[in-house]
């Protein structure tokens, strides 16, 4: 099974693509964590907010892979524990789909993307700055599989 992370911006620091490489490299192909970026639209002055929470949501969708799983994050969405997460994961592998994890932009996720999810997720009721989104999803999908498999990573 892929977990495909994808997120809106791009041209992230170094520390977070390092952060990010360090637990995805530690997940088997039986769990791979895919990346992908979705180039968020231009804000400034006067920019048409509403059309590019569009873009960016019709963007997010087409990099879904056919037949995945949706999960969006958002602070709205359910607050697992460790063990609820290892749950989940355990239920994704079994359930024969891929998995598309979906963080947005500033504004958070269009309204098609909301749609689209069968599962809502929540890290934290705090708003977290998106480039740490992407570490901490991808260090708590390695402690659930380590949790799943036995491994002494996660001690509780």
């Amino acid at each position: 099974m892929q977990i495909h992370l994808i997120a809106v911006g791009n041209r992230m620091p170094d520390w977070v693509e390092d952060g990010f490489e360090e637990y995805r490299k530690r997940l088997t192909q039986e769990c791979s964590l895919v990346l992908k970026e979705v180039a968020p639209g231009r804000r400034g002055k006067g920019a048409d907010v509403e059309r590019i929470l569009r873009d960016e949501g019709e963007r997010t969708l087409a990099a879904i892979p056919k037949g995945a799983h949706v999960v969006t994050l958002e602070v709205t969405g359910r607050a697992w524990d460790t063990p609820q997460l290892s749950q989940r994961l355990d239920a994704w592998l079994h359930g024969g789909q891929d998995v598309a994890l979906l963080v947005g932009g500033p504004e958070g996720l269009a309204p098609q993307c909301l749609q689209a999810a069968r599962e809502r997720w929540s890290l934290s009721p705090l708003t977290l700055p998106h480039p740490l989104v992407r570490i901490v999803i991808a260090e708590q999908l390695y402690r659930a599989w380590t949790l799943l498999r036995g491994h002494p990573y996660h001690r509780a």
